[in-house]
């Protein structure tokens, strides 16, 4: 596609498909069902050397740049703004669903790897294919790290929740 373009029409040409890559992968994911990004599947399950998010905070340092990167919550899409004093399971369970399906939708743009090595000659098709790549690495860690921490408040709520369940049956019996 962009093999005889000069340089300007290659940076052009490519920034448009990758745009255009871009939202159709998000347009796709946002069409998707929930259930399609179950935290049970393979390319969201915890891995051993993610140390629950550890790695991420001492290797990465992601707590100090995190929340500088912009992130997207749509006009009707998820809020993390929630996550406050009153916590339930089922908002802890939609918030690690939507870090499933951010890491997909990033998986995807990352994915113009290759789109960029098919339309571009080949060192051109390098580089710009590895930029997208690896600008998309980020954000990918970012919802794994969030996921990971989340699935720990999880089960943190859950053991406060049975507590809580069995001092008012306690009380019942008492009552």
């Amino acid at each position: 596609m962009f093999k005889d373009a000069s340089f300007w029409q290659i940076i052009v040409g490519n920034v448009i498909t990758a745009a255009l890559w871009c939202l159709a992968m998000f347009v796709l994911c946002i069409s998707f069902k929930p259930s399609f990004f179950s935290e049970k599947k393979g390319l969201y399950l915890p891995r051993e050397w993610e140390k629950n998010g550890k790695w991420y905070a001492k290797y990465l340092k992601i707590n100090v740049w995190k929340d500088h990167l912009p992130q997207h919550n749509g006009k009707k899409g998820f809020s993390k703004e929630h996550l406050g004093n009153h916590i339930t399971v089922e908002y802890i369970d939609r918030f690690i669903m939507e870090t499933c399906r951010g890491e997909w939708d990033h998986w995807m743009c990352a994915m113009y790897f290759f789109v960029s090595l098919l339309i571009n000659p080949l060192g051109i098709g390098l580089i710009l294919g590895l930029l997208i790549f690896i600008g998309n690495l980020p954000f990918i860690a970012i919802q794994r790290y969030n996921r990971l921490r989340l699935q720990i408040l999880r089960k943190r709520v859950l053991r406060e929740q049975q507590r809580m369940g069995r001092a008012q049956n306690e009380e019942t019996v008492m009552a």
